[in-house]
């Protein structure tokens, strides 16, 4: 099967009949399986992965004081963490993260139940990740990195000495990067014995899995409806600062409505 498929257009788009619609649907059924397959594949040779020791001792400022990475577990084998791009001194927290962010609460009594304990991590200061937080209403913990190597280890924080080189180190390569604080996903596990391991991480499109919004969208005829620019999460405003949305047109009146007032 030819894999390349013609976005078509919301204008003139193709109307047919109810079996043809069917047969199409169907065609394309099967490329969802497909996909699907191949997903579920990827995700057994990611649990496959080999693991890392975490060796350095990170300490976290934290509502309840200080804690190591291993204490952020909160008696649970596994930690998902959102390294969150709010660095220090910052009037706000990044638009796209606080985007991922907004679909965490309703996750986290559903990642407690397979014992994934979830955490946000950011280099701003706990007072300044306080303000941010009760700006959103978000209920999550969220953490701060300040003063641990945390960040720079994870390749999601880079030094002024790092960027006048116009390469960073980010998703696994050497890239031009425009700011100081980049986006990411991480999971580690502790063992039995207290030991920690840095089992994934994922960077750059890879927090997309965070964004469980863009999967509705994408059902859509108009799918995400992003404009063709390097930054495609451009439209993407905190969820306190976006217009009202459009509201929904009003049918047409009949003749015989619109004259009966």
């Amino acid at each position: 099967m030819n894999t390349t498929v013609a976005e078509a257009g919301i204008q003139n788009h193709p109307v047919v009949s109810g079996d043809r619609w069917l047969a199409q649907r169907k065609t394309l059924l099967a490329r969802e399986k497909e996909l699907m397959r191949l997903h579920d594949q990827v995700a057994r040779e990611r649990r496959a992965l080999p693991w890392e020791r975490i060796e350095k001792n990170y300490v976290f400022d934290t509502p309840d004081g200080k804690r190591t990475l291993a204490e952020l577990f909160e008696g649970r084998r596994q930690l998902l963490v959102q390294h969150f791009m709010l660095g220090p001194d910052w009037a706000q927290g990044c638009p796209s993260c606080s985007y991922m962010a907004d679909h965490t609460d309703g996750m986290n009594v559903h990642l407690a139940q397979r014992d994934i304990t979830f955490v946000a991590i950011s280099r701003a200061s706990l007072a300044e990740i306080a303000r941010f937080r009760e700006r959103m209403g978000w209920q999550f913990k969220w953490v701060s990195s300040s003063g641990s190597d945390f960040n720079y280890d994870f390749h999601v924080s880079f030094t002024p000495e790092e960027q006048a080189t116009g390469q960073v180190a980010y998703n696994y390569g050497k890239l031009p990067f425009p700011m100081e604080e980049a986006p990411g996903v991480s999971v580690f596990y502790k063992d039995d014995a207290g030991d920690v391991f840095h089992t994934y991480s994922t960077f750059g499109r890879g927090v997309e899995v965070m964004m469980g919004a863009y999967s509705l969208m994408d059902l859509t005829p108009q799918g995400r409806n992003e404009r063709d620019v390097p930054n495609k999460m451009e439209w993407v405003r905190h969820h306190d600062r976006y217009e009202p949305a459009p509201a929904a047109k009003p049918a047409a009146a009949h003749a015989c409505c619109a004259s009966n007032g």
